[in-house]
This record gives structure tokens, sequence and C-alpha cells, in this order.
């Protein structure tokens, strides 16, 4: 098998072969020039461009396009160089494919890149969420696609691997279902991030309770998300639990939210006032986004009454932040100008000791 592909030394001529040793040199310099000049202008065009979106896709094709000129004058110069061609044909099923998939993996890298680029400049943060929630989804799903499509064609090339795979087929009902069974999870994971991709029932940046635990989206793969809470703890959720179980998402299609602030007072208490500096101190906030700001006597008892204070903000953090002003000053007043009102449980010991004694 040698023989075929590698004539012996005695019928080849050192000097040829030298030639096209020298040939191949000359080829390869002048394919990395072409490339290097290639590119120089195009990142000049990138430089004159009112984006950065151009030079982020070049430079994400440089390396890739590199070995791609390589490739392409060595196969130019094995179709006419008997010495060159059939050690090409070899290598060229390993080189071809893997640089065909660099190219295209890059590619995709660099168009996602560049549309997460145009999607952080949008005015709307809900529609900026939603947008590279998609594209970061969609992304993965196209490298996984390209590596195992990539890496199936370099090992085809391989003749044991090509018959295993004619064995396989042979035997294509067991087979399928030894695939199907440990393929399952995987397949799972797949097509869940993709319909994560497509229904958004949860975005990047979005505010989500699930499983007891409140926390930002901070990155979806397409087996698991994390979801980063308050304290900086990462919680880690499979993907398909964010479709199988009910979870809450407090930004779904806005930040503005509203909510409450809970009083406990004595039964006795007078609501008008507290209603009237409620009001008041609402509408000097900052934070304040003028939508609601309601108080009601939600519940009654024998021993206190509960008042909810409900406001509204433009955000989930000024939202916090307003509520816990409102429960500071709201305290603070009640203590100076209605110290009644506040529930108090005393038990005196020592008045109680003197009763028993006498």
């Amino acid at each position: 098998m040698f023989d075929k592909y590698f004539p012996t030394a005695s019928a080849i001529s050192w000097q040829h072969l030298g030639g096209s040793v020298v040939a191949l040199v000359v080829v390869i310099i002048a394919a990395l020039l072409l490339h290097r000049i290639l590119f120089s202008a195009l990142a000049r065009i990138a430089e004159m461009s009112a984006t950065p979106v151009d030079g982020m896709v070049f430079g994400r094709l440089r390396r890739p396009a590199r070995g791609a000129f390589v490739a392409i004058a060595v196969s130019v110069l094995a179709s006419r160089d008997p010495d060159i061609g059939p050690a090409w044909d070899i290598v060229s099923s390993f080189v071809v494919p893997a640089i065909l998939g660099w190219v295209t993996l890059s590619f995709v890298r660099a168009f996602a890149e560049a549309l997460e680029y145009r999607t952080e400049i949008t005015s709307d943060p809900v529609d900026a969420r939603s947008r590279k929630t998609r594209i970061t989804i969609l992304a993965r799903t196209a490298n996984f696609t390209i590596i195992l499509i990539t890496v199936g064609l370099m090992l085809s090339s391989i003749p044991a691997v090509r018959q295993v795979g004619v064995t396989l087929m042979a035997s294509a009902g067991l087979a399928a279902l030894a695939v199907g069974a440990a393929a399952q999870p995987a397949l799972k994971s797949l097509i869940a991030g993709l319909q994560m991709a497509i229904t958004e029932p949860l975005r990047l940046g979005d505010l989500v309770v699930v499983e007891g635990h409140t926390g930002r989206v901070e990155e979806i793969r397409m087996s698991f998300v994390i979801v980063r809470t308050w304290d900086e703890r990462a919680i880690v959720v499979p993907t398909s639990s964010f479709l199988d179980r009910s979870f809450e998402n407090w930004s779904r299609k806005s930040e503005m939210l509203t909510g409450p602030v809970f009083l406990h007072l004595d039964p006795a208490t007078e609501i008008e006032p507290i209603r009237a500096e409620f009001e008041r101190f609402v509408k000097a906030h900052d934070l304040w986004d003028q939508r609601t700001a309601s108080l009601f006597v939600t519940n009654a008892f024998p021993e206190s009454i509960e008042l909810r204070l409900a406001v509204s903000s433009k955000t989930i953090g000024d939202l916090f932040a307003l509520r816990c002003a409102l429960r500071e000053h709201m305290l603070g007043w009640l203590r100076k100008e209605m110290p009644n009102a506040l529930i108090r449980h005393r038990l005196e010991v020592e008045a109680a000791n003197q009763r028993v004694v006498k």
C-alpha cells in the first residue's frame, strides 16, 4: 500500500523531488502573503466603518481563512505535481473537513457577536435581552451541529471507522435503539434549548424565581441554566425544568413592577393620617414612576390590622430600593407621630411577682 502512494527512491529523481518541495514552500508562502494583503485591506475598510461589527467579523475569520488559503494553494499544486498529489489525497481527507468546519464555526461565531453588539445598543432593554437569548441559544446549537458534522466527516475518512459504520448499518434496528437510549438526555436538552429560543419563557437578564431561589438569569446553555442570586450564588437548573415545571418570571414583558409593604398596627389606629403621609412620601421620592401608590387595610384581627402599601417603579432594582425606603420611613414616622399605633407586647414580671406576694 505504501508503494502505491509513494514510489521507490530508484524511480524518483531526487532533483525532481527537491523541486516539488521548493514549489510546495513557494505556494504556501504565496498563500500566506495573499492572505496578509487581503486581510490588511479588509482591516482598513473595517476601520473606516461607523461600527466595529466589520472588524469583529474579519477578526474572527482571519485565522481560519489563513488555513483555507494554504489548503487551496497546496490543492492547486497537488493537481499538477505527481509527487505531492498522492500524499495530499491522504492528508486532505482530514485537513479539508477540519478547515471547512473551522471557517464555518468562526463565521457563525462572528455573526453571533455582530448581532449581540447590535442588540446591546438597542434602546429597549427587554427587547435586547430577548434577542440576545435567541442569538446565544441558536449560535450554540449551530456550533454543536458544525462540530459534530466536522468530526463525522474526518472520522469517515478512516477505513476502520467506516467499516464500523457499515457493520452498525447492518444491524440498524438494534443500533437505533441503543443510540436512541444513550442520546435521550442529550436530545432532550437540545430540543429544550431550541424550544427555549423559540418560545422564550425566559431570557438572559430576567429575574426569575425557580425552586425557591430568586435571581437573574446569567447564562443559558443547551443542558442547563445558571441563575445568579442576590448573594452571588450560582444556581444551576436543568434547561428542561423550565419547560416541565412552573416558575416565576418577574421581567417577562417589562421591568416595571408593583410591590407591597405590609404594616401590622393596633386595631384602634387611625388610617387617614398614615395614608396622607404615605402618599406624601411616595410622590416626593425619585424612584416612584407615578403608576401605583395605594394603601388598603387588607386584613383585621382581634389584636392587629394589616395595611398593604403598594408602590411601583421602573425597574425591579428601583422597586426594591423604594420599598425598603418606604418601610423605614413609615416605621420612623409612626414612632414619632403615632406611637400608639405600634403593637407592643410586654410581660411585666416584677409587677406580677408583687401581686403574687400580696
